[in-house]
């Protein structure tokens, strides 16, 4: 399957329902029917295209399916559906999944977030500029009412994922996310939780993918009577956190299908041979470098102590080397799991022996030259050589190293490209995907797509 193709503004005139908002409600028979004739009042006064409301009912034992039925029968663009098990995140994947609408959105019931900001987060969906939108009740125009309990969790959970997602968006809770529906049809197989991590699970995948995440301010007013089980909720996020991340961190995600094409110019179409993703590759390769050679002249000077300076130079730079090589198959060249890493480790030694023939013979040419040569000097001769090395050790690691990764994103690039134009010169030609499905016409299978046989939609 390849990446997706470069996004396009969503024509309105294609569909009647552009924008699918759905509600995830257990147990609120009080807050549900205000909340959807105020949300539905908005939308029709607010929105320009065509809309519908999903009621999504996980699991209420209260008197919420009926309000959600009459609701349903009352209000043309109100849709309830029921299902038999509890979790947000289950609620949204099972009606996201079913929906065909091109901008699928969710809020809370208690409609916290003021709806003023509905409409700047889809407008970047719409328009095609982003893949999913977020309200951020952390951003610094945001305006929030909150208890100091609510405030300092929040901040703390984000900040957990920072450092241990490297996640940049700055607010993963807050209940007010939109996702483009084609992203959704590939994105939403590969998130596994069904409660409260959802979102966040949904969002590192997103960022990690390089999809776009649009963030807009919001004012936030904290709900007192909210019903959700901190601590509890908390032990399950960090759960959640621990599981992403050793699945991440093993490459067994495919984030791949998620890859977008650089731009939509038709310009961008017509570049060939480019070789994908060189500007973020030197970036990732100098930080790497650079803590490489701080690594190497730490360990050079603790060898130093005790031994004479070849062999500390040798030594220092095979450990350093083992270490770059690591750090840059992950990091620079984004190789996942362990896959031909023997290979990889045999292929930079190769790298580190043309370092090490450079360094050696810097520091030979300065005992040559200077035999009482200071500490200072040798340190000074040795970052030399290693800058000398730089560039060639880059072009050993793209072009002979780690050749196939380079060759995979520019062919895929070249295949979503080629896609676009097909699609753009026979616009009148069926799709061969069925509603609901992937594009591509292979259907995903996940653990609790059987979830979905439960969902049963009230009729008029």
């Amino acid at each position: 399957m390849g990446s997706l193709p470069p996004r396009e503004h969503l024509r309105p005139g294609d569909t009647d329902t552009v924008l699918d908002v759905v509600i995830p409600v257990h147990n609120e028979q009080t807050d549900l029917e205000p909340c959807v004739r105020r949300l539905h009042d908005h939308l029709t006064r607010t929105f320009p295209y065509g809309f519908r409301i999903t009621i999504a009912d996980n699991a209420s034992t209260d008197r919420t399916p009926e309000v959600a039925a009459r609701l349903d029968e009352a209000i043309d663009e109100v849709t309830a559906v029921r299902l038999e098990q509890k979790g947000r995140g289950r609620a949204l994947r099972t009606v996201w999944g079913h929906s065909e609408a091109p901008v699928l959105a969710y809020m809370d019931v208690d409609l916290s977030t003021d709806l003023n900001a509905l409409l700047p987060l889809v407008a970047p969906l719409i328009s095609g500029h982003s893949d999913l939108a977020i309200g951020s009740r952390l951003s610094r125009s945001a305006r929030v009412v909150r208890g100091p309990k609510r405030e300092f969790i929040s901040r703390m959970y984000n900040l957990i994922l920072r450092g241990s997602l490297a996640a940049r968006f700055s607010d993963a809770q807050c209940g007010f996310k939109a996702v483009r529906g084609d992203v959704a049809a590939r994105l939403l197989p590969m998130v596994e939780d069904t409660g409260w991590f959802f979102d966040t699970e949904m969002l590192v995948l997103a960022e990690r993918a390089g999809l776009r995440i649009h963030e807009v301010p919001v004012d936030w007013i904290d709900d007192p009577d909210s019903t959700v089980h901190l601590v509890r909720t908390a032990a399950d996020d960090l759960k959640g956190v621990w599981r992403v991340g050793r699945a991440l961190a093993t490459g067994r995600l495919p984030l791949d299908r998620l890859a977008r094409p650089f731009g939509d110019d038709p310009r961008d179409r017509e570049l060939n041979g480019v070789p994908g993703g060189l500007a973020r590759q030197l970036v990732g390769f100098c930080v790497v470098g650079a803590l490489s050679t701080l690594l190497y002249l730490g360990l050079y000077s603790l060898f130093r102590l005790g031994v004479g300076p070849q062999l500390s130079n040798g030594v220092a730079l095979l450990v350093s080397a083992v270490g770059n090589t690591a750090a840059n198959r992950r990091l620079t060249f984004g190789v996942r799991g362990r896959d031909r890493a023997v290979r990889h480790q045999a292929q930079g030694l190769v790298v580190f022996a043309i370092g090490l023939a450079l360094t050696s013979g810097s520091l030979a040419a300065l005992g040559t030259a200077t035999p009482d040569a200071s500490h200072g000097t040798e340190l000074a001769v040795l970052v030399a050589a290693n800058l000398a090395a730089t560039v060639l050790r880059f072009l050993l690691l793209r072009g002979w190293v780690f050749p196939d990764q380079t060759q995979t994103q520019t062919q895929t690039q070249t295949q979503a490209q080629t896609q676009a134009q097909a699609q753009t010169h026979a616009p009148d030609e069926a799709p061969d995907e069925a509603p609901g499905r992937p594009p591509g016409g292979m259907p995903y299978h996940h653990p609790n797509d059987d979830e979905r046989d439960d969902c049963t939609r009230s009729t008029r």
